[in-house]
């Protein structure tokens, strides 16, 4: 029996010897230390200014810190040259002036159907931007604008620098619509269309007007590239006709082929390469 006692009361001591043993490189504190110190938490809405600029394609990380150093970053109106300076998505930052945007470029073409505005208010009821709220997480814009009941194409972009080109007056963007009049348009009148006339916002001249083949001579198919808004309104107005239906069926090179009304596609990247070379 004693011998049993003596057997067991070794292995005791042999567990309590190594229990005496710390384990090198291993303690306890630092860990607990570890688990009880605070989690930063990092607001996923922000994003550091060197990241936002290079993100935006201009420079790499690390030359974008040259460039805040020196002050070419400007947001929100003033020139920022802090390390690590942090901003909102929704901030305007400004890289030697010029706007620029983190995100991907993003090209939305709209077969804009009737009765939406085109306006990026959440205040209106019906605007256009409901129809592409599923095409892209970017914040885009449209193109220009088409009246509340005038239908087509209508492009969509976060691309701050393309939708400037595509809607400065001297774009050269073309553009054609089908027009429906309230009644059959004369000869004279599209003589005078193409002479040019002179409106309260200017001489306007399209660049082609003519009957559409096939269709009722109330039917016109009118190309131009002024930007001014409802300006085809306003033309046939001037010559007492009233503008039952417009639609906006090419744009840039762009056609409505496979887009049907209410629906949208994003723009091959040849397209893309088309509407910078214009």
């Amino acid at each position: 029996m004693s011998g049993g006692d003596n057997s067991r009361g070794g292995k005791s001591s042999k567990r309590q010897g190594k229990s005496r043993v710390k384990p090198i490189g291993r303690r306890d504190t630092p860990a607990k230390k570890a688990q009880n110190s605070p989690k930063k938490i990092s607001n996923p809405d922000e994003i550091r200014l060197n990241k936002f600029v290079a993100n935006s394609g201009v420079c790499s990380r690390r030359e974008a810190d040259l460039y805040i150093q020196t002050g070419s970053v400007w947001v929100n109106g003033k020139p920022i040259t802090e390390m690590g300076y942090k901003v909102k998505l929704t901030d305007e930052v400004k890289f030697d002036g010029r706007l620029i945007t983190p995100e991907k470029k993003e090209y939305i073409l709209l077969n804009k159907p009737k009765g939406f505005v085109t306006s990026t208010s959440p205040e209106k009821t019906k605007t256009v931007m409901q129809l592409v709220a599923n095409a892209s997480k970017a914040r885009l814009k449209p193109v220009g604008r088409l009246e509340r009941n005038t239908t087509g194409l209508l492009l969509f972009t976060n691309d701050v620098d393309l939708e400037k080109k595509l809607t400065h007056h001297k774009s050269g963007v073309r553009k054609i619509f089908h027009v429906e009049l309230d009644r059959n348009l004369k000869f004279e009148d599209i003589e005078k269309i193409k002479n040019g006339i002179k409106l309260q916002e200017g001489f306007i001249q399209v660049d082609d007007i003519s009957y559409i083949e096939g269709a009722s001579k109330n039917e016109i198919g009118v190309q131009l590239q002024s930007s001014k808004n409802n300006i085809i309104h306003k033309l046939f107005e001037h010559l007492n006709y009233d503008v039952i239906k417009l639609d906006r069926v090419i744009f840039g090179g762009l056609t409505k082929k496979d887009l049907p009304r209410g629906h949208w596609r994003k723009l091959t990247e040849q397209e893309v390469i088309n509407l910078k070379m214009l």
